[in-house]
């Protein structure tokens, strides 16, 4: 089916509108075909998966087919991060799965980073890889449990050596902002323009003879010896696999409608900083940057001298409901922009040039999920929860390692049929809008200087991994 045109000024990403590529859709599928692999989803999932299957076997026929264009989910409105961080931190890692696995899936997704960056190299791919690392500060006494807590759990998993406890001094000494009561920094990671690397990775896939279709809607998956991916006007099939790669949008397919919730996350850009204006920021180390705060926050410095902030987006929605207008709710907007000032009290008055939101897939566990189911020739990989840029990347791997018929992963707890259930209605949509309201409380209250609010200890049990 051909999917209704948005484009991407229609979103206003930065990052689509500077990605190197004049984003002229690529025709829609327009007839029969048969293809080894059909891959549903020409985000960063379904690139890196037809990425890594055409490591193992070259000669695959592989097509991907997208309902709009490469890009338009999470992988072109993404924060910037190439991060070292697995969805589930060090601590509940360790608790659900023992140090050992804890360790190797941490190690894993800093290896992915450094990987990332090589095939930007190889491929000539201009995505602003700057292996600055990760920076969180604590911006108020509050918040100096959760910095320890984290250190801690790295030091139990033997992995100090570039994971870096800061006093107040040293944190205010890398970043000038207010309120600054110490860090925790860590070598690996990178900021990365995504829609230069998701835009760059379709164009190197396409020389390596996959096809790409975009504007074309999957509305029906058949399983079995002859898999599909239907539309309204073709049918792809595929003789060895169909792979689903929606993430967040998977939450409209039948069988996977309660296995993660959409969540909105909103992002606002300034304009380029003048040179005594990054003087009074500091962060010249250009680490992707965060603090300890319940609503979450995430800063990215531009290659081109700007600042990405991104925080809450629009209340989940009954019904996972994923409608395009809450994203741009303007009370979203406004509340990033209060928070810039409150971090830089003299960028008062800076401009904003771009704007934007988009969902991301949060499982009930936060762990993500990849199956291949043989007898069926079915499989799926989704549920980032906001890490995307580099997680997307181990489970593509894991993915293409089942459909060749190996193993994914060692002990890779995420390879599994899917993760634990949602709640149903309306309990789900009445737990989280709590937790939401609560966490944001939180920080209200933080700010303030005022003691949290007497259901603190409950929001924070709920909305924990």
């Amino acid at each position: 089916m051909t999917a209704s045109a948005i484009s991407p000024a229609d979103i206003g990403s930065y990052w689509l509108a500077s990605c190197d590529d004049d984003l002229t859709r690529r025709p829609a599928l327009a007839r029969d075909e048969i293809v080894d692999v059909a891959i549903m989803g020409g985000g960063f999932t379904g690139l890196w998966t037809a990425w890594f299957l055409l490591q193992a076997a070259p000669d695959l026929s592989i097509a991907i087919v997208e309902r709009q264009f490469c890009g338009f989910g999470a992988s072109g409105r993404n924060g910037g991060w190439c991060s070292p961080r697995f969805p589930v931190n060090p601590a509940a890692l360790t608790r659900r799965f023992g140090a050992e696995i804890a360790r190797a899936m941490l190690l894993a997704q800093q290896a992915m980073v450094d990987t990332v960056g090589r095939i930007c190299e190889s491929e000539a791919i201009d995505a602003h890889f700057d292996p600055a690392g990760v920076l969180t500060l604590a911006r108020s006494a509050g918040q100096l449990p959760s910095l320890r807590q984290s250190f801690d759990a790295y030091a139990r998993l033997g992995m100090t050596d570039g994971c870096e406890l800061l006093d107040a001094r040293q944190a205010r000494d890398l970043v000038h902002a207010t309120d600054v009561h110490g860090g925790l920094r860590l070598r690996a990671g990178a900021t990365i323009h995504p829609g230069r690397l998701v835009r760059g990775l379709a164009r190197a896939l396409e020389r390596r003879g996959v096809r790409i279709y975009e504007g074309t809607e999957v509305v029906q998956t058949t399983s079995g010896i002859h898999p599909a991916l239907v539309t309204e006007g073709a049918t792809l099939r595929a003789r060895r696999a169909v792979l689903l790669a929606g993430e967040a949008f998977m939450t409209a397919h039948p069988a996977h409608r309660r296995s993660l919730i959409p969540m909105a996350s909103t992002i606002m850009l300034t304009a380029p900083l003048t040179a005594a204006q990054w003087d009074s920021v500091g962060w010249a180390g250009g680490e992707c940057l965060s603090s300890y705060v319940n609503t979450t926050n995430y800063l990215t410095r531009t290659a081109d001298g700007r600042i990405l902030f991104g925080s809450r987006g629009a209340p989940y929605r009954y019904a996972s409901d994923m409608d395009d207008g809450a994203l741009r709710e303007k009370a979203n907007f406004g509340w990033i922009r209060d928070r810039l000032v409150e971090w830089w009290p003299a960028l008062e008055g800076v401009e904003f040039t771009h704007r934007w939101a988009g969902y991301l897939g949060i499982p009930r566990d936060w762990m993500p999920s990849v199956h291949f189911d043989a007898a069926r020739r079915v499989g799926h990989s989704y549920g980032y929860t906001g890490h995307g840029v580099v997680t997307s990347a181990i489970c593509a791997r894991a993915l293409a390692r089942l459909v060749a018929g190996g193993t994914g992963a060692p002990d890779a707890p995420y390879i599994r049929w899917q993760a634990p259930n949602w709640e149903v209605e309306p309990f789900r949509w009445a737990g989280i809008r709590y937790v939401q309201n609560a966490f944001l409380r939180m920080d209200i209250a933080e700010t303030a200087g005022r003691r949290p609010p007497p259901d603190a200890r409950l929001a924070k049990y709920l909305g924990e991994p």
